[in-house]
């Protein structure tokens, strides 16, 4: 009977060990707040305080949807817009021998293909960057060549 008393009592201590285990590495400490979070009430931690929403997430939950914009380019599906971005981005790197193109390189192509920033920003930059506005008839400001400037052609020529 001793056998039997010690044997339920190892696999009482064992129990007990295991839930304090799996209790312990359900919980964690957020180290903004320094408070415990439960992962077990289903607590989401990028829904705590000091996440900042930027309209640039793509990460797609309950209720959130990939627009048709974004969708059928994913898909290899292209619209007119995107289709003429791929080949001024295209054109641009045959035309300076660049294979990667830089940020300002892809914001130079932007701008020569006609667009301007008419329109107040739907991103939320967290007071990093001050908006403006330009008008639609300002110039590009650009200095790189693609190939429909006489630059670009005398290079591609010699």
């Amino acid at each position: 009977m001793a056998d039997g008393a010690t044997n339920t009592k190892s696999k009482a201590t064992a129990a007990t060990t295991a839930n304090t285990t799996a209790n312990t590495a359900a919980t964690a400490t957020d180290p903004r707040t320094g408070n415990v979070v439960d992962r077990r009430l289903g607590i989401d931690r990028r829904s705590l305080e000091g996440a900042s929403p930027s309209n640039l997430e793509r990460r797609r939950g309950p209720g959130r949807r990939l627009s048709d914009f974004v969708r059928d380019a994913e898909e290899g599906e292209m619209n007119k817009e995107q289709f003429m971005f791929l080949m001024a981005i295209d054109a641009f790197k045959r035309a300076n021998d660049k294979s990667f193109p830089t940020w300002t390189d892809v914001l130079e192509v932007i701008r020569k293909l006609g667009y301007r920033k008419t329109m107040p920003s739907e991103l939320n930059l967290g007071g990093r960057a001050e908006d403006w506005r330009e008008r639609p008839n300002s110039p590009s400001n650009t200095t790189h060549s693609t190939p429909d400037d006489k630059t670009g052609q005398q290079r591609n020529a010699a």
